[in-house]
Parts: structure tokens; C-alpha cells; sequence
């Protein structure tokens, strides 16, 4: 890897929204939907996100040394329910970056392996539709030796991280509302540097990443067949510092977004299965982070391991 020096431009490499949490629908950690006892629901899902404008600290500008950037994401996702109240879940993306201007080259690589244990251990009748709560804890680590010291054009900030999220959805008839909070914390890194500047002079190659917090809001129609919902996304980074001008972007800075979107899923009436998820969502509010427009797409298949025959295909339980 090249050294990359100061003379990049003003601000030239920046955090992307591409590395926050997605707002995906179905077979997630952040929805309400649990598997059945038995049941594996596994597939491809692909990404596109892209942005011109970003924000400099709270500054809003661009950089015509980068033109727009843009991140493709393939991902495997998958989800085994344990029990009907317990599911464990995977994902490990294959993400691949490119700027449209200067002489930047992006990068390509697998990223981090996502392991969640999804767990629903209450759920209540409440006036005419269904109170659940649930809890989620996760861990994340690389899978590749990418460098995060090469923003935004790294495929990943390379830190280890483990996170527990508090969920409570209420469903009455087809329709819903979820709202989940999230802390993460975000183990320490290195980069291939002996010292470096934040605030101050650190003579270290280790970087000490901050914490953040994460919080989920979603609402609309959710059945058996369909789910049309809209989301609201709110990731703040909890220290960490400010891109100054006429300087570079750091792994540790303090990354903040909010992004709004909907999610789309449908289930096949001739193969019950198999289930199709699109959607998207752009960057409204920020700090530090690219003002980033995503799209994606995915396509689910349930595969039943359970020793019982049934006549009915697997599907997954709307609550």
C-alpha cells in the first residue's frame, strides 16, 4: 500500500455511510421477525451506495479530487431458528469501493463476519394487537487483512466489536411499529503508522476506537405475504473527532448519520420459500460521513430441517 499524504486534497478521504448499519428487512438483527424452530433462511444480498456531497465536521461541501464515491456490497446472509424463540444469525460481505475522479484506486476484499443471537423472550396480547420484546447481542471481527487507514476507499475500519440492542415491536392486525436501541463497543485497531494526530500527538501505531450507539425506528404493513415499512436510522459515534480542514480523515473520527428509507419484501404464492427484499435509504443529517443515497436487493430461501413432514411450506412468523 502506497503512503497517502496531505497533498490528497482538503478533506479528501472521508468516513462513509456504506460501513453503518444497514436498515434491511427480513432475516436481519434489527427487524422483529423470528424464524421458526428449525428453519434456515439464507441468501445473496446486493448493494449499491454512492455520494458526492459530504460533511467536513458539520461543513457540508464536495471534492472535485473524488467526484462521486461509490461502494458495492455483496453479501451471505443467513438465519437458523434454534427454537421458535431463539435464532442465531450470519452475514459476511464482499465489498468493493471506486472514485470517480482523481487518482484514489478503490479497494476490494471480504470485510468482517456478523454473528447475532437473536432472542424473544416476551410477548403479550396488549388491547387489539401483540406486544413482543426482544434482545440481541452480536460480535464482529475481519476476515481479511484490509487496511481502514485508507478512507473512504477502505472496505472497513478493521475493529473488532460486540453489541447488545433492545427491541419492542406492536403489531395489531397487518399493521406495526418497531423501536430498537443499540450500544457498540468498538475494540482497538492498528494501522501501518508509527505516530499520528488527532487532538494531539500520538507516538502509537494502535488507535484507541470510540463507542457509538445506534437507534431503529420502523412502521407499516407486515404479513405472511408482504411487508412495506418505513425506517429511520440514528447512528452516533460517542467521542472521537472532527475532519479538519486541510487535513485527512481518521478511523477514529466522531461519525454521526441519520438516514430515513423503506424496505420491501414479498413472498412468492407459488413458492412460499422463497422471499424477494428491495429497498433504500439516503443520508438526511450527518457529521463526518458522506451524504450517501443506497440501494439494495435480496432474494431469501427457508430451508426446513425439522424431522416432522408438513403440508405447509416454511414461512417465517410476522408476530
Amino acid at each position: 500500500m502506497k503512503k497517502i499524504t496531505t497533498q490528497i486534497g482538503v478533506g479528501a478521504m472521508l468516513l462513509f455511510a456504506m460501513l453503518l448499519p444497514h436498515s434491511l428487512s427480513a432475516q436481519t438483527d434489527i427487524d422483529a421477525l423470528m424464524m421458526s424452530k428449525h428453519e434456515f433462511c439464507i441468501g445473496p444480498m446486493y448493494s449499491y451506495s454512492s455520494w458526492k456531497n459530504y460533511w467536513e465536521g458539520t461543513r457540508k461541501r464536495n471534492n472535485e479530487n473524488l467526484g462521486t464515491v461509490s461502494t458495492k456490497m455483496l453479501t451471505v446472509m443467513g438465519n437458523y431458528g434454534i427454537t421458535k424463540k431463539v435464532s442465531v444469525l450470519f452475514s459476511a460481505p464482499y465489498v468493493k469501493t471506486k472514485a470517480s475522479a482523481g487518482t484514489l484506486q478503490g479497494l476490494d476484499g471480504i470485510q468482517d463476519l456478523s454473528l447475532f443471537l437473536k432472542w424473544r423472550p416476551f410477548q403479550t396480547k396488549l388491547g387489539n394487537g401483540k406486544l413482543s420484546v426482544l434482545g440481541i447481542a452480536g460480535v464482529s471481527f475481519p476476515l481479511s487483512n484490509y487496511t481502514p487507514d485508507y478512507l473512504p476507499l477502505s472496505i472497513g475500519l478493521h475493529s473488532k466489536t460486540a453489541l447488545g440492542r433492545l427491541m419492542v415491536d406492536y403489531k395489531w392486525s397487518d399493521f406495526f411499529a418497531t423501536a430498537s436501541a443499540t450500544y457498540l463497543l468498538r475494540d482497538n485497531i492498528k494501522i501501518d503508522r508509527e505516530s499520528y494526530y488527532t487532538t494531539e500527538l500520538h507516538n502509537t501505531h494502535e488507535v484507541e476506537m470510540p463507542n457509538a450507539t445506534n437507534y431503529n425506528f420502523r412502521a407499516g404493513f407486515r404479513n405472511q405475504r408482504w411487508i412495506a415499512e418505513a425506517v429511520a436510522n440514528i447512528w452516533t459515534t460517542l467521542g472521537g473527532f472532527d475532519i479538519t480542514r486541510n487535513n485527512m480523515p481518521f478511523p477514529s473520527n466522531k461519525m454521526n448519520a441519520t438516514t430515513i428509507g423503506a424496505n420491501f419484501k414479498y413472498v412468492l404464492p407459488p413458492l412460499p420459500q422463497l422471499s424477494i427484499v428491495a429497498g433504500g435509504n439516503t443520508t438526511v443529517a450527518g457529521r463526518n460521513v458522506g451524504q450517501a443515497t443506497t440501494v439494495y436487493g435480496s432474494i431469501f430461501y427457508i430451508l426446513d430441517f425439522s424431522r416432522k413432514s408438513t403440508s405447509t411450506a416454511p414461512t417465517l412468523k410476522a408476530n
